[in-house]
């Protein structure tokens, strides 16, 4: 009997992620701002890749996807103006796609925007519970073999003094409604 709760909650588990990954990426569309999630993580994507890194395949390593799934995404984004593709010095078949001005701005305003989204969805969590749920999509990701290449070191992207000065109000902003979420509780 136990083998058919296991079905079940494997079942159950693959049901409500799919839904809940349906649900963040109407939510987050509604939050970030002038693009869609997926193209907020196509762009910050590239912005954890080192300049002469930034290929297709490599952004579609990090975002787990196709290439031609992140083709569309960086076309899309160039005819916004946010990105740009230019030939790859180190090999000539390779594209790398290179962020804007204008790309730059609107991902960090996308970043601040997406930040109080976390901050909302993530309001009932304690820090261990954001680690342990971490921990377990880790797991779940490498279900094939494969880990994922992650954001966890820092962006590349360059910030001059007004995004800096953006970025520390921002983090305030985020401190205070964190610590005010948590004197409710």
């Amino acid at each position: 009997m136990d083998t058919y709760k296991e079905i079940f909650l494997m079942q159950q588990a693959f049901a409500t992620l799919f839904s809940l990954t349906n649900k963040l990426q109407i939510q987050g569309d509604k939050s970030i701002g002038h693009v869609t999630t997926r193209q907020f993580m196509a762009m910050t994507a590239v912005a954890h890749l080192a300049e002469n890194e930034t290929t297709l395949n490599n952004i579609a390593r990090k975002l787990g996807t196709s290439k031609q799934s992140v083709k569309q995404l960086i076309t899309i984004l160039e005819n916004k103006g946010f990105l740009l593709s230019v030939p790859s010095q180190q090999d000539k078949r390779a594209i790398n796609v290179k962020i804007t001005e204008s790309g730059k701005q609107v991902l960090l305003q996308a970043s601040e925007n997406g930040l109080f989204f976390l901050e909302h969805l993530f309001k009932d969590f304690t820090m261990e519970e954001m680690e342990s749920l971490w921990s377990l999509l880790k797991k779940l990701y490498r279900y094939d073999g494969n880990e994922q290449d992650g954001f966890e070191e820092d962006s590349v992207l360059e910030v001059d003094e007004n995004d800096q000065e953006t970025q520390t109000r921002v983090i305030k902003e985020f401190e205070r409604r964190r610590n005010q979420s948590k004197n409710r509780g």
